[in-house]
């Protein structure tokens, strides 16, 4: 089988060159940041910086070498307008902003609290478009996104990207750091036994949420009628990538104690990004109430709700949501 790298996976797809040189840079900081990764014990990059983001959460050393990573490697794309990150409180404009230039929403450390106990970490990544010159504006619904993925820092470094049709998996080759697709056309399975949430939050979530998770406790004796899995791992990359590859559920839902801020995950640079991988992939994106990208968002660091994964198991909860509606 003829080996397909990122570039000529890229390149066949039909995309402006100037984007294909955006989604390399990309590639490139991840791969970069993968190996920051993989040696920061040596470098003395575990742990926590002493500083909070913008989030009000404390940020890991690696969280401001992965966000150096992202912008100084991605700045050299020529087309570039403007960065939006996780770590950072303002948008970075690099241009002057022209009609049809890039825009880059990107999350550099997903999970970075699993660093300290080697578990997998991630980026999230999205792109969407300058919509006319000198337009400054960043906040645009998920339906604009022209690509959307992710990079999983795990046994092994992948890439997954959909570039408005399809979602397919890279692989970086160990050796010749390349890119090479070794999941072409990811698709969330239909049916699934497995569902991931905090748990520990039991006591502040809405009744549709514990109703859900009280089903799937009571697996074959319940109304559900078989068994089911919890899994969570702190990592909304490591939750989303097993989702794409066996199936499941992931819900960061709104509750009482996070409801005043908007939920726990920011719209534009994780939520957004990850339902349009999970819809192309076959799945659904909801907060519970709406489709997450047809949100029309208020800040570019604005929080949601966020239930995605398996068809099937969203539309559920989203009922479920429906339903208390009705009786309050």
């Amino acid at each position: 089988m003829t080996e397909v790298t990122l570039r000529r996976y890229l390149t066949e797809s039909g995309l402006d060159p100037n984007l294909i040189f955006l989604l390399e840079d990309i590639a490139s900081s991840c791969r970069n940041v993968a190996n920051q990764v993989r040696n920061g014990a040596f470098e003395g990059n575990l742990g926590s910086a002493n500083v909070t983001n913008v989030q009000g959460e404390t940020q890991k050393t690696l969280d401001i070498i992965a966000n150096d990573e992202f912008e100084r490697i991605c700045a050299n794309s020529p087309r570039l307008a403007a960065l939006v990150s996780e770590e950072v409180e303002d948008v970075t404009w690099l241009k002057e902003p022209e009609a049809e230039d890039y825009l880059l929403y990107f999350d550099p450390l997903d999970g970075s609290s699993n660093l300290d106990v080697n578990l997998s970490v991630g980026s999230i990544f999205a792109v969407m478009q300058v919509q006319a010159d000198g337009d400054r504006n960043v906040l645009h619904s998920g339906r604009n996104q022209l690509c959307a993925g992710y990079a999983l820092y795990g046994p092994s470094t992948m890439f997954v990207v959909t570039v408005g049709t399809k979602v397919a998996g890279f692989t970086c080759q160990h050796g010749t750091g390349d890119f090479r697709l070794t999941h072409p056309d990811m698709k969330v399975p239909e049916e699934t036994s497995e569902y991931a949430i905090n748990t520990s939050r039991y006591r502040y979530w809405d009744a549709p949420v514990r109703r859900y998770v009280d089903e799937c406790v009571a697996g074959s004796q319940g109304v559900r009628e078989r068994s089911f899995n919890m899994r969570w791992t702190a990592s909304m990359v490591a939750e989303i990538h097993r989702i794409l590859t066996r199936g499941g559920v992931f819900l960061y839902p709104a509750d009482s104690n996070n409801r005043a801020a908007g939920g726990k995950l920011r719209l534009m640079y994780e939520a957004n990004p990850m339902a349009m991988v999970i819809e192309l992939a076959g799945g659904a994106a909801s907060t519970g109430t709406e489709a997450i990208m047809d949100i029309q968002p208020d800040g570019h660091h604005q929080r949601v709700p966020v239930i995605l994964g398996s068809r099937a198991e969203v539309e559920r909860l989203d009922a479920y949501h429906a339903a208390e509606a009705k009786i309050d």
